[in-house]
């Protein structure tokens, strides 16, 4: 086949060459020689398949059209000019993810000095001590210390293990089985600081029976609360059981709170014995409180970090579907978000409290005018703080690199945008389920701690009951920090991209019944009922 296509052309040209008088039969010939000959150029293309180089491949500008002179033909302007994909738009929000600013860093450089400061005085105070107990073993200060290192500092560090174990057992328990968890934390707190402040007035001490009222009085409060939010239990369960799917699809994501918990323990082991040295220093009282203060305040830190930490890896999966690295994160916030994390670990927590007085004082405003104006007047100032603080900001400051108060005013901004969204949130118990869960961790630690210091030595007991109370709640609280940032960032994420096929139907539902009335939530004071189907 191949020898008489390639004679047929030649047999054409000889024919008009020496037969011009046959024109006819010579053009016949011709076309039928390129019907025989094109026929195998698209077969050899098949045969040797070439990639296509679509647009975004080419990043040249097309070759220059030919001029009328030269026989082409001009073609139109070019109304529109090519440009690559790789130069689209929504890669400048891409880059805005990894912002290299320190966030706060007035704050940050206040949290080193006073980390500096209490690291010199928790290491000359553990100095102190062992000083005295080696050198001058027979002294009253020596015997003192030696007495707390033998009979105080073990139930403490056994009640800091217990905390850790109900710490994870706590978390696991609401990935597992949120729907019944919420139900079983907000009951069970009720429970157990009812009989834990039973068991501290049993010990028949002033002290401990003083510790045992307030624990019985606390939970005559949260079992009323529990009453209270009951029409918003079902909800928040069904918010807790979507937040917290996505974890699974990030493996280690639990890592920062396991090493933020290692370090607490490891801080709070040494902490106690610089306790010790500064009982028998020179004004031990405000030492101590001191020292506790910072503790409170480094331990929150840990906390937010790890929040931070699942806030942005969460977050960048619901707003850009990426699959964030959790080493990166963690990186992040220990060094440009560590300011923004300093500062909310002192605005939130007085924020959330001052929310629980406006809201106890709000059931009790029509009884008193001083109640009322109380109420009113605690109201208009959480609403003016609310906007530039609360525990929302976390998501924006991970995801976006913003500052605390930037990522708070532009977080709230969003959920008051959203009709019926700023009183949903407002609503939301997942940090009061959360508290409780370092409430209910704290009491046990109490039962624990003050029945084995009640056995050794009586004189301890009350001192060391509000340590482990203190230190079971906020160990507790680090190790839930990955549910309640899985919870904001829900809220957060939908508020900002409700048409996103990553959620379902559960807020929009709400949203929906909320503007017709028909659902059973339970009004705050800053959405009173008249205001929740606007």
């Amino acid at each position: 086949m191949q020898a008489r296509r390639q004679d047929d052309p030649e047999r054409g040209r000889g024919a008009r060459a020496l037969a011009p008088e046959r024109e006819p039969e010579a053009k016949e010939r011709e076309v039928k020689v390129v019907v025989v000959d094109e026929p195998p150029v698209p077969v050899a293309r098949l045969q040797v398949p070439r990639p296509l180089a679509p647009l975004q491949v080419t990043t040249q500008a097309p070759p220059p059209p030919m001029s009328v002179a030269s026989g082409g033909v001009e073609p139109p302007p070019q109304v529109a000019t090519f440009r690559p994909l790789n130069q689209t738009p929504p890669l400048v929000a891409f880059a805005s993810l990894n912002s290299r600013v320190y966030t706060n860093g007035i704050t940050l450089c206040v949290f080193l000095v006073h980390l500096a400061a209490v690291g010199f005085a928790v290491g000359f105070f553990v100095f102190r001590a062992v000083k005295d107990i080696v050198q001058h073993p027979r002294t009253r200060n020596a015997r003192s210390e030696r007495n707390l290192l033998r009979l105080w500092l073990p139930p403490v560090e056994g009640a800091v293990a217990l905390s850790i174990v109900l710490a994870f057992a706590w978390q696991k328990a609401v990935r597992a089985w949120p729907r019944a968890m919420v139900r079983v934390i907000l009951w069970s707190s009720f429970g157990i600081t009812l009989a834990v402040g039973a068991l501290l007035m049993c010990f028949s001490m002033p002290a401990t029976v003083g510790l045992g009222v307030a624990m019985v009085m606390f939970s005559i409060g949260t079992g009323l609360y529990a009453c209270w939010v009951t029409r918003r239990v079902g909800f928040t369960a069904r918010v807790f059981e979507r937040a917290v799917q996505p974890v699974e699809k990030f493996r280690g994501l639990n890592g920062p709170a396991y090493l933020m918990v290692a370090a607490g323990f490891v801080w709070i082991s040494v902490w106690c014995v610089a306790v010790i040295g500064a009982a028998n220093y020179r004004f031990p009282g405000l030492t101590i409180l001191g020292l506790v203060l910072s503790l409170a305040w480094t331990t929150e830190v840990m906390r937010n970090v790890a929040n931070l930490t699942v806030s942005r890896v969460i977050a960048l999966y619901y707003l850009r579907g990426m699959q964030s690295s959790v080493q990166f994160s963690f990186q992040r916030a220990l060094s440009f978000n560590l300011g923004s994390a300093c500062l909310g670990s002192l605005f939130v927590p007085t924020i959330e409290a001052l929310r629980i007085l406006a809201r106890g004082l709000n059931l009790l405003e029509g009884e008193d005018e001083f109640m009322f104006s109380c109420a009113h007047c605690c109201l208009h100032v959480m609403n003016a703080i609310f906007e530039f603080g609360n525990n929302w900001a976390f998501v924006h400051i991970a995801a976006y690199g913003r500052g605390f108060v930037q990522a708070s005013r532009s977080t709230w901004g969003q959920f008051e945008r959203l009709p019926g969204m700023a009183a949903l949130v407002d609503s939301d118990i997942t940090s009061s389920v959360c508290f409780l869960t370092g409430v209910t961790s704290g009491a046990l630690c109490v039962a624990l701690a003050g029945s084995w210091t009640f056995a050794t030595h009586k004189h301890y007991t009350a001192t060391v009951s509000l340590l482990v109370f203190f230190v079971g709640y906020l160990m507790t609280r680090i190790g839930m920090a990955l549910p309640h940032a899985c919870v904001g960032c829900y809220y957060v994420c939908f508020a900002e991209n409700p048409g996103s096929r990553l959620f379902d139907s559960t807020i929009p539902e709400r949203l929906h019944k909320m503007q017709e009335r028909h659902d059973p939530l339970v009004p705050t004071p800053r959405f009173p009922p008249q205001r929740v189907g606007a």
